[in-house]
């Protein structure tokens, strides 16, 4: 298909200021989506308020506006620029709630400026509770029991029958956002009320909780010519509950069948056919988790489905960013080409140089994603994770196993004094019991599981109390197994060498052999 000779000058929204949820992710994208429509000789201009980016630097964009992102500022430069498509997909959610608001005040008709990517029916499908759940219903897939409610009195009558816990989801937010878990009936008001607060259209999604099943998001891109690819599935460690950007994420997936991998990524196409998309599309599920997990008083077989659909960004993605640095597929250069008519045929990769874009990457490595928190800064914050996220930032490590990118990750936090062998001094005492380790959710999670693997618990026991898949908590016992044998056995060449392989630092093997770091450089 050749490009559409009718757009020649397309609008651009950012992201706006940098909040949890929403930060250099965007402007990663913005970037690549200025300089991948310019190679095709269309102009473009960029509205940001937050000139500390990359997309807003002179060169970036051929007309660059650092203005508040407000429907008033967007239609005067419209008035002024006369674009002819506007792109809001790769600005965040602040980008698609403009464009919702554009289109419903009929600015965009006035002007004749088409929407491009996305279609604003399917933004509202997406982002809308109701519609999104009546698509679903329509095209096959499965829901959850729930119910969509704009008012308190109404939450409470249509949510009879409903058992806890419930879970909160807010329409039109970001990074969960308002959003909360209900297990006791005394904080049903205050819940509902804070979610009605933070969507921008009053409107709040109660729906059955899926305590400890599994997450995955699959990042799928689709062409006007209704080619389809899945470029990347990511899988949260932390099961459900924690909000994915808070969760340690690994890709590719390392737990699925082949049987689960086809069943999503069919999911997935379909979803992203159905709602019309052309661009990126990040669809996030809930998978039945294995039976390892789950404790006894709560029964999984009361849902019939093995996955459900819990939430379809009709865009570019925090997550996006992720796993375009992960498989080297430029989303965002390529969502961007694709919104003004190319095919995916049609669209070279830089990153190979040979193939063109219509490919499903492959992974012969692992990718380990894991959040950073700020309370080293704010320690008397409230550390527990939920569905709300908390985490400021990200680091990610490629290595060849999970357990060499996990420890390069950790390295990566840049957290004083924080390597995997920290414990707390607080776990170290004579009568510290170990049912009082910080096992559930929250930011020290990580060292706290490898303490109570020292301390001889076993994985069955860890996936029950942790919800972590037993795939995970056995990869994490390997590298505590190198650790005891790195203290008890003297470092010959196949011990260094295995330990090297799993991740261990110098600095790592120097404490645990009680060697000087020159001296394990001086033998590696």
């Amino acid at each position: 298909m050749e490009l559409d000779k009718d757009i020649r000058k397309v609008l651009i929204i950012g992201s706006g200021p940098i909040v949890i949820g929403q930060a250099a992710e965007f402007d990663y994208a913005g970037s690549q989506a200025c300089r991948s429509i310019k190679e095709e000789g269309v102009e473009t201009i960029l509205i940001n308020s937050n000139p500390a980016t990359i997309m807003t630097d002179i060169g970036i964009a051929d007309h660059i506006y650092i203005e508040p992102l407000t429907v008033e500022v967007i239609t005067k430069i419209i008035d002024k620029e006369r674009p002819d498509g506007l792109l809001p997909t790769l600005g965040g959610q602040t980008g698609l709630n403009l464009a919702v608001q554009l289109s419903d005040l009929g600015i965009l008709d006035k002007y004749g400026v088409r929407l491009l990517g996305t279609p604003i029916e399917t933004i509202k499908k997406a982002e809308d509770r109701d519609q999104f759940r009546d698509l679903l219903i329509e095209i096959g897939e499965p829901v959850l029991p729930s119910v969509s409610i704009t008012s308190i009195e109404e939450a409470r009558s249509k949510v009879e029958g409903m058992a806890l816990p419930l879970v909160v989801r807010p329409a039109f937010t970001l990074g969960g956002t308002g959003g909360g878990v209900v297990y006791d009936w005394q904080d049903f008001d205050q819940t509902i009320n804070d979610g009605l607060k933070a969507s921008p259209v009053s409107q709040v999604l109660i729906e059955s909780y899926l305590l400890g099943w599994k997450e995955l998001e699959y990042e799928i891109m689709r062409d006007a010519d209704d080619n389809c690819l899945t470029i990347c599935v990511m899988e949260n460690m932390d099961p459900m509950g924690v909000h994915t950007g808070d969760s340690i994420v690994v890709a590719p997936s390392q737990t699925l069948s082949d049987k689960e991998y086809q069943m999503l990524r069919s999911a997935s196409q379909n979803i992203i056919k159905s709602l019309g998309i052309q661009g990126g599309c990040n669809v996030q599920y809930a998978l039945r988790p294995n039976p390892m997990t789950q404790p006894k008083n709560i029964d999984v077989s009361n849902y019939e489905s093995e996955y459900y659909v819990i939430e379809v960004n009709p865009r570019v993605s925090r997550s996006s960013a992720l796993a375009s640095k992960a498989t080297g597929y430029p989303i965002a250069r390529v969502a961007s080409k694709v919104a003004i008519g190319k095919t995916l045929d049609e669209i070279n990769n830089p990153i190979t140089g040979k193939t063109s874009a219509a490919f499903e990457p492959a992974l012969d490595y692992c990718v380990v994603k894991i959040p950073r928190w700020p309370f080293d800064k704010f320690p008397t914050g409230d550390r527990n994770l939920g569905i709300q996220m908390k985490a400021t930032g990200e680091v990610m490590a490629v290595d060849r196993t999970f357990t060499a990118a996990l420890q390069k990750a950790i390295r990566s936090l840049e957290i004083s004094g924080r390597s995997l062998l920290w414990e707390s001094s607080e776990w170290k005492k004579e009568d510290f019991s170990i049912e009082d380790l910080p096992l559930y959710s929250n930011d020290n999670r990580l060292w706290a599981l490898f303490s109570a693997l020292r301390k001889n618990l076993s994985v069955q026991e860890l996936c029950l109390i942790t919800g972590i898949d037993p795939w995970f908590i056995n990869s994490c016992k390997l590298i505590v197994d190198m650790e005891r044998k790195l203290l008890s056995e003297p470092l010959d060449y196949d011990l260094l060498k295995k330990a090297k392989k799993m991740g261990f630092s110098d600095d790592q093997i120097a404490t645990l052999t009680d060697r000087l770091v020159s001296q394990i450089r001086q033998q590696r």
